[in-house]
């Protein structure tokens, strides 16, 4: 038996204010039904989220009910870097959804063979057919950057569930507002801002999504997503690396310090950042790290943009 709304949102809200108080976070001092144990661990308030959807922030987010709207249509495969999962013309019919330490990257490919970073997806986002009813071409393409699992829904059966449900349909049109947010700060970061200071707003982005200071990065992945020569970044990594900023080994690059960076950065990580705090409730761990999204009270949340409203069944 489905349980009734008020159920199911405070059954929600109580596995969320756990998760952040896991690691201390003010916001988890108290819930409406009193204080919340710091002892409860992870491991037990994820216990509450079907496996099938287990690993994604914004399936983790739903409550209960709209969980078993795409759980019977959800499958779970595992990717490596470098997978392509659409390419530009593709008609793409499923909604895919990072799970773990998974990074997928949206790049637009340009005909001299260069191509560009517009949107960094982790556990906290989906691409492909997210705001459409899908089965429409891909404008770009989608590159696995960190391997791991991924899920997977039909987008028909994802644009079902938000007919069905007001909640479901409110969660993604406000990703799907964060999501227009990142790509658009990425484009005015792109004309605007010094290779290094680019720099550092990728690498920051790729640690909010897996936690950790060593990022399993290339220079020629870099480059790539830069959209720059892997000559001229090396260059510039060696510069970055004697003022301290980086640390560079084989097949990775290190954040040594994180307030360093994010000083050294441009202000487009922090604007992301701080959008999807306002439109998605968007937590963060000390490391950085996106640990939870959180839409179980919109009222204080600020309202998507009617953009992306309008453009949603």
């Amino acid at each position: 038996m489905r349980m009734d709304g008020v159920n199911q949102r405070g059954a929600n809200r109580r596995r969320i204010l756990r998760k952040l108080s896991d690691i201390g976070h003010p916001r988890a001092k108290k819930s409406t039904t009193g204080q919340i144990d710091r002892r409860t661990p992870t491991s037990s308030v994820n216990s509450h989220a079907p496996p099938a959807l287990d690993g994604n922030l914004l399936l983790e987010a739903l409550d209960p009910g709209d969980r078993a709207l795409l759980e019977p249509y959800a499958e779970r495969r595992d990717v490596r870097r470098g997978d392509v999962l659409f390419r530009a013309g593709d008609d793409v019919s499923q909604v895919t959804f990072p799970a773990h330490r998974c990074v997928v990257t949206l790049i637009v490919p340009l005909l001299d063979g260069k191509s560009v970073e517009t949107a960094t997806i982790g556990r906290e986002g989906a691409m492909g057919g997210v705001v459409s009813h899908g089965y429409l071409p891909a404008f770009g393409q989608a590159v696995v950057q960190v391997g791991g699992p991924v899920i997977r829904i039909d987008a028909a059966r994802l644009s079902e569930a938000k007919q069905a449900s007001k909640s479901v349909r409110d969660l993604f049109v406000r990703y799907a507002d964060c999501l227009l947010a990142q790509v658009l700060q990425s484009v005015a970061c792109n004309a605007a801002h010094t290779i290094e200071r680019r720099c550092l707003r990728w690498l920051l982005t790729l640690q909010d999504r897996i936690g950790t200071p060593e990022l399993p990065v290339t220079h020629e992945l870099l480059a790539d997503m830069l959209g720059v020569r892997r000559a001229y970044l090396t260059e510039v990594l060696g510069r970055m690396q004697r003022d301290g900023l980086i640390s560079i080994g084989h097949g990775r690059i290190t954040l040594p310090d994180r307030a360093r960076a994010e000083a050294g950065s441009c202000e487009c990580h922090a604007a992301v950042r701080r959008h999807f705090e306002d439109v998605m409730g968007a937590v963060y761990a000390p490391n950085g790290r996106i640990v939870a999204v959180d839409v179980g009270e919109p009222g204080k949340l600020r309202p998507p943009s009617a953009l992306v409203k309008d453009g949603t069944p």
